[in-house]
């Protein structure tokens, strides 16, 4: 089992990281909860273990964050927040699991298996054929043959939405909504600097693919 802990307790994360270890389980420690996005989003964790309280970004919004960028994997919040709103709360931001602090040990391990248990139930792989490309919507990954292309998060949220509407021109509007949500502050200008990297690497792989813009409106992906 491969863990990312998110503890900003130096005490206890080295603890649990200890323990963890001792028990053979692959674990990464991060102490904020900034981190924990570009961490989950770049590794294949089984579960995700993150504390509720820590600096800059909590556990439960970082939960929240990755949730509503369709991330599948488990998480376990940990809190000393027991009551009944606090569960409810943490839940409802996308925690498949909650342990309030002090626990023991034990009752982890038990619950980290039964959360492993859960992701080892691969699901099936969504592959697609795009000309010359290859798009794997499981792992995230654009490849060219064995050329793999890499793309940041954002960049594949963009490219997967433009595949779903292949050949259909996507207003930036809908681009915002789904992407960020209408409420951001993200502007047309911030989501055409996106689809420049992107078509740069999409033209830089000399393939088969390119994405037109529709002046005034959005854009649009086609196969040559």
């Amino acid at each position: 089992m491969h863990i990312l802990l998110a503890e900003d307790d130096m005490k206890l994360g080295k603890l649990i990281k200890y323990m963890l270890e001792q028990n053979g389980i692959s674990t990464e420690w991060v102490t904020t909860g900034d981190m924990v996005y570009d961490y989950a989003m770049y590794e294949d964790y089984d579960v995700l273990v993150l504390d509720w309280m820590m600096p800059k970004v909590s556990g439960v919004d970082a939960c929240k964050k990755l949730r509503s960028e369709g991330y599948q994997r488990a998480i376990l919040l940990l809190t000393a927040r027991d009551s009944v709103e606090d569960r409810v709360t943490g839940l409802d931001a996308g925690a498949d699991d909650y342990l309030v602090k002090p626990f023991e040990f034990a009752e982890l391990m038990a619950r980290l298996r039964a959360l492993g248990r859960r992701s080892s139930q691969k699901i099936q792989q969504d592959m697609m054929e795009l000309g010359d490309f290859t798009l794997d919507r499981t792992s995230k990954v654009l490849k060219k043959g064995e050329q793999v292309i890499q793309l940041s998060p954002r960049e594949f949220q963009i490219f997967d939405l433009l595949v779903q509407n292949m050949g259909i021109v996507v207003p930036r509007d809908i681009i915002l909504d789904r992407i960020w949500g209408l409420e951001s502050e993200v502007s047309s200008n911030n989501i055409d600097s996106y689809v420049k990297l992107l078509r740069k690497k999409l033209e830089s792989a000399d393939g088969q693919m390119m994405i037109s813009t529709i002046r005034g409106v959005g854009y649009k992906l086609e196969i040559k």
